[in-house]
């Protein structure tokens, strides 16, 4: 997914802040870990999407997230 932002790691953060009642606790306590000023750019706008409106994916649509997410954490 191509995004034309760049996401900073405050707005990944922040979001990952907004979602954070909605993610399985191994993910949410990964991804604070995980996310430092040393990701790429890329990964930090993937793991924005991923994060984006996961409160209002489907099921299905957060198992596959959730897998995304494993690679990261």
């Amino acid at each position: 997914m191509s995004c034309p932002i760049d996401h900073s790691v405050a707005d990944v953060k922040k979001k990952l802040a907004e979602q954070k009642a909605f993610l399985p606790e191994r993910i949410s306590v990964g991804l604070e870990t995980y996310i430092t000023d040393a990701l790429s750019q890329e990964v930090l706008n993937d793991i924005f999407h991923l994060l984006k409106k996961y409160d209002l994916a489907s099921e299905e649509e957060r198992a596959e997230r959730d897998e995304r997410f494993a690679r990261y954490v």
